[in-house]
């Protein structure tokens, strides 16, 4: 039997704190802990969906993986083509160059990604001027054309500006500009949300034919459910910055045990992409904690419908659990199979 290959991205106790300033010069204003221990591999090849409510902290966590926010502590190792391991937390602006090629990132907002005072086929140019620097004006102008064209637009569109453009046209730019370099892995930060759901599908799609044609690996960060489900093989549940809950896609839609994954299960419309067969699960009721004071022990404790004392004194760890995944709850095996 062959051996496992080795992740393409290996993450390890990663934390991103905020330092928050207080209105009071003489009193220190805290930490805002966005991402509070997570841990993560990704295999190559791999769909890896991140899903949580607003302030989960999947956007700063997607941000440390490309490199615009900086780890607090922790490691994420990530191996090149060759399959060297890189330790990306260390690098400066300097250091990451060699990896921009490799690691992209798709953007929420697909206009204020964009440019505005940049024609669309110049700003899917500029990162082969910044990574390819071998190649001509010309080369790097064939090479955008023919990404736009893939995902897409035509030569018509590469003249426009981002105004001139629909959300769903702008996003197709902005995936454009992330695989013209041809990277080994795409990191979509909620790349749909800003979108109509009928442009949301196209979007979907796309990316799957794309993951499919180049071999990528792919992070896909989301607050829908259904989406996830929709082109993910494994799923990863944070709130408050932490794991709640991570398993094969397919088995945490039908075996969810983590509490607050079967309230997000039971919130999906039933006309969405994809229905989980849930039954019995609440809705997320109430409100999240502040991230400056979160609770002594698991964070979803107010929220939680199982939660008691030994919720409020201590941490629950992320542990195997019977369907194959992790949970982080101190009743997981006493919940219930879905």
């Amino acid at each position: 039997m062959n051996a496992p290959s080795a992740p393409l991205l290996a993450v390890r106790r990663l934390k991103i704190h905020y330092p928050i300033k207080s209105w009071i010069p003489w009193r220190g204003g805290g930490m805002a802990k966005a991402v509070d221990g997570v841990d993560l591999n990704l295999a190559p090849g791999e769909t890896l969906g991140i899903v949580g409510e607003s302030g989960s902290g999947k956007s700063s966590l997607a941000r440390a993986l490309v490199g615009l926010q900086t780890a607090t502590s922790g490691s994420i190792e990530y191996r090149d083509g060759a399959g060297a391991p890189h330790e990306l937390t260390r690098l400066d602006a300097k250091g990451w160059r060699p990896h921009r090629r490799d690691i992209q990132l798709v953007f929420q907002d697909p206009q204020s990604s964009l440019n505005p005072r940049m024609r669309v086929g110049h700003a899917v140019a500029e990162p082969l001027k910044a990574l390819f620097r071998d190649l001509s004006k010309t080369e790097r102008n064939a090479r955008a054309l023919a990404m736009l064209q893939r995902v897409g637009l035509s030569a018509e569109h590469a003249e426009r500006y981002p105004h001139e453009l629909s959300g769903g046209q702008c996003q197709r730019v902005g995936i454009a500009r992330a695989l013209v370099v041809k990277p080994r892995l795409l990191i979509c930060d909620e790349p749909v949300s800003a979108l109509d759901v009928s442009v949301q599908a196209q979007i979907i799609n796309l990316l799957m034919e794309l993951q499919a044609e180049y071999g990528l690996s792919m992070i896909f960060i989301a607050h829908d459910l259904a989406v996830v489900r929709h082109l993910s093989q494994r799923v990863l549940v944070m709130y408050m910055g932490k794991i709640m809950e991570q398993a094969e896609a397919q088995t945490l839609f039908r075996q969810a045990v983590h509490p607050y994954t079967r309230a997000l299960l039971a919130a999906v419309p039933g006309d969405d992409l994809a229905r989980p067969e849930v039954e019995g699960a609440a809705i997320v009721d109430g409100e999240a904690p502040s991230p400056l004071a979160p609770p002594p022990g698991c964070v979803f404790v107010a929220r939680c419908p199982m939660a008691d004392q030994a919720c409020n004194r201590s941490v629950p760890a992320l542990r195997r659990v019977a369907h194959g995944g992790y949970a982080a709850c101190h009743f997981v095996g006493m919940a219930a199979p879905v």
